[in-house]
C-alpha cells in the first residue's frame, strides 16, 4: 500500500515537471517569436518539440522511479498529459477544437514520446 501511494506522488511530482518543462519552453519559444519573426510553419516544428520533449522527460522520470514496466508508465504519463491539455483546450475554446487532425496528432506525440521516454529510462 505504501509503495502505491508512493508512486502516485512521483507520479503527480513528474506530471507537475512536465507543465514546468513546457512552460519554460513556451517562454522560450515566446521570446524567439518576439526578437525574430518566423513563419507559421516554424512555430509549429517547435511546439511539436514542446510536446516531445516534455512527454519524454515525464516518461524517463516516471520510468526511473516506476522500476518496473517502465513503458506503460510511460504511456500512462504521457495520456494525462494531453487529457489535461485537451481538457484546457475545451475550456478555452469553449467546445471541440476544429482541427481534429492536429488533436490526433498531438495525442499521438503526447502517448508515444511518453513511452519512449520510459523505455530509455
Amino acid at each position: 500500500m505504501e509503495k502505491q501511494k508512493n508512486l502516485i506522488g512521483n507520479f503527480l511530482k513528474v506530471l507537475f515537471i512536465m507543465y514546468v518543462v513546457t512552460f519554460v519552453l513556451l517562454l522560450l519559444l515566446a521570446f524567439v517569436l518576439f526578437k525574430v519573426e518566423i513563419s507559421e510553419a516554424v512555430f509549429f516544428v517547435w511546439l511539436i518539440a514542446v510536446y516531445v520533449i516534455s512527454g519524454f522527460t515525464g516518461g524517463f522520470l516516471i520510468g526511473k522511479r516506476a522500476k518496473s514496466r517502465k513503458f506503460l508508465w510511460g504511456l500512462l504519463i504521457g495520456a494525462v498529459y494531453f487529457a489535461i491539455l485537451f481538457g484546457v483546450s475545451l475550456v478555452l475554446h469553449k467546445g471541440m477544437p476544429d482541427d481534429m487532425m492536429h488533436l490526433l496528432t498531438t495525442a499521438a506525440l503526447c502517448l508515444a514520446s511518453g513511452t519512449v521516454g520510459g523505455m530509455l529510462s
